[in-house]
């Protein structure tokens, strides 16, 4: 596709950004969105990545974005290893399913290798991340808690192949997204924008599905 480029983010683009992200999510997982809420509170929280925030711009329009926060991993011994978490990752709806994500992806990746990241651990449809070098994150011996549950929507990838060596990790997310629990702060900030319909899509189940059941075998 021509006329695309990648550049990071800046505060100018914030709200552009936002309503971009309120484009892509919503009726996507539940009837109307927060994640244009999270991206406004993330950029604010101490485990955000401004250096990793970049957009997609076609014709001067951004049609694309990816921003990531700090998480951990934490082996038997209580070792920890800072690690990648991304998300979110949108793409105008009109252009979804042209690999611009996967082009978000490998350019994040490259700045996120030279600054010296090594693992991106995130929750998300596995539909949509397996063919960009997502595994389960049982592959990976990566539970979310600490009886070994590997939840279907845990995914992993290995920035340099190899830098997760075996051992069993604990993922420990950023408590960046904690802000969406506010309801009320959520609607407060979507009357913002421009009234948009609340409603039931198919995919809603589908991630209710993923984001309920673990991978045991």
């Amino acid at each position: 596709m021509e006329g695309l480029t990648i550049r990071p983010e800046t505060e100018r683009d914030y709200r552009a950004v936002e309503e971009l992200t309120r484009e892509a999510f919503w009726n996507v997982y539940k009837p109307g969105a927060d994640e244009h809420y999270y991206v406004h509170q993330m950029r604010s929280h101490p485990d955000f990545l401004p250096e990793l925030a970049f957009v997609l711009e076609l014709g001067g329009r951004i049609v694309g974005n990816i921003m990531y926060t700090k998480a951990w991993l934490e082996d038997e011994s209580g070792a920890r290893k800072e690690i990648l978490s991304c998300g979110p990752l949108c793409v105008a709806p009109e252009l979804q399913r042209r690999k611009l994500g996967r082009l978000l992806i490998e350019h994040s990746y490259e700045a996120a290798r030279k600054m010296g990241w090594d693992v991106n651990v995130m929750f998300g449809n596995p539909g949509n991340y397996v063919s960009r070098g997502f595994v389960s994150c049982k592959r990976k011996n990566v539970s979310f808690i600490a009886d070994g549950n590997f939840p279907t929507a845990l995914l992993v990838s290995e920035l340099v192949p190899g830098a997760l060596d075996g051992r069993k990790w604990l993922y420990i997310p950023s408590t960046a997204a904690d802000c969406c629990e506010d309801t009320a702060a959520v609607e407060a900030f979507d009357r913002s924008f421009p009234p948009k319909e609340k409603a039931w899509r198919p995919s809603q189940e589908e991630f209710y599905i993923y984001s309920h059941s673990s991978v045991v075998r």
